[in-house]
């Protein structure tokens, strides 16, 4: 009767001390490459994913929420605030984002306040309110412009571009379990690698979190003249101002009066 109530014992410090089977992200993309030649007028990757639980078993819930955010190269852009001067509008003030994404989708299957609170969406970078944009200044006028100015701005003028965008509605839940989101891209998008990032949520909670990647790259005629004029500058300066003088020379045979 002791060696049973021990074992029994021994048998409940284990189950105590076994953490419970954790979900898991599984994703993959329609396209992992895709190319932009003179004819690309904009495209669109489909993102597959799964919630699984360690040990293969099924998801013991159904109130799942899903983000995806993807972030295209960082790069430091300029932006400038005009204002009319004398009768003529001049750039009277400027600002400089520092590593901003040369493009953000955020993606989510409901809107992100629904999802989980304020401070976890801060403390996570989640969504464009939320997005870290530092900024520098390099014009000193007597009445800076604020901060927030220059964001709004600049959050405003690449979503009407197609760089920046955020879809409460962007994931699909086709089963409790399994999801799809479309990411879109514009016609001018900017090559690199983009970043992929999924988050997993339920009663608020992030509980996984996965990444992947996405290359876009020139190829054909475009690929060429970018590599010339990054590796052969000297070269592609002087093959531009030999073809400008032979396309006005060209022109003045063809239009010239007799």
């Amino acid at each position: 009767m002791i060696r049973s109530l021990a074992a029994i014992s021994v048998i409940g410090c284990i189950a105590a001390t076994t953490p419970a089977a954790a979900e898991r992200l599984v994703t993959s993309l329609s396209e992992h490459r895709v190319m932009v030649t003179s004819s690309f007028n904009g495209s669109e990757v489909v993102l597959f994913g799964g919630i699984e639980r360690e040990g293969g078993n099924l998801p013991g819930r159904g109130n799942y929420d899903i983000a995806v955010t993807v972030v295209g190269p960082r790069q430091d852009i300029v932006t400038f605030r005009r204002e009319r001067v004398l009768g003529i509008w001049v750039n009277y003030e400027s600002r400089i984002f520092e590593n901003a994404p040369s493009y953000l989708a955020v993606l989510s299957n409901r809107p992100l306040e629904a999802i989980t609170g304020d401070e976890t969406l801060r403390r996570l970078q989640l969504g464009l309110d939320n997005i870290a944009l530092p900024q520098r200044s390099d014009s000193d006028p007597a009445n800076g412009t604020p901060s927030g100015v220059f964001r709004q701005a600049f959050l405003k003028l690449n979503d009407e571009r197609g760089l920046y965008r955020q879809e409460p509605n962007g994931v699909t839940f086709l089963t409790p379990a399994l999801f799809q989101a479309s990411i879109a891209l514009p016609a001018n998008v900017p090559t690199g690698t983009y970043e992929i990032d999924v988050k997993l949520f339920a009663d608020a909670a992030m509980i996984a979190r996965t990444t992947s990647a996405l290359e876009i790259y020139k190829a054909g005629f475009e690929q060429f003249v970018t590599s010339s004029a990054q590796n052969h500058g000297t070269l592609y300066g002087l093959a531009t101002s030999l073809m400008a003088l032979l396309t006005g020379w060209f022109a003045s045979v063809v239009f010239r009066r007799d």
